[in-house]
């Protein structure tokens, strides 16, 4: 399997969405503003493709491998319980 590297253009393009904290040729780091509107967008239902289009990506420059990550990752949020501190 390739690898997916973002060509110069690619990153220049990335840098200007509001939802990208870094990106570099070989990897995207997004805002947790992202992570929160890409959960609450999945949990209603959108397809991931759907929800990227909607927040400026081409989800064909990121790839079907970080598309198919950045949806693990919700899946995996979506079953984290947070459980309130309680002092003995």
């Amino acid at each position: 399997m390739g690898k997916n590297y973002f060509t110069p253009e690619q990153v220049e393009e990335l840098r200007k969405n509001k939802y990208v904290k870094n990106v570099s040729e070989k990897a995207i780091t997004y805002t947790e503003e992202f992570k929160e509107v890409f959960l609450l967008e999945y949990n209603e239902g959108k397809l991931p493709s759907q929800i990227l289009t909607e927040m400026g990506f081409d989800y064909k420059v990121l790839g079907e491998r970080r598309v198919s990550n950045i949806t693990q990752a919700v899946k995996r949020a979506r079953h984290i319980a947070v459980l309130p501190y309680t002092q003995n």
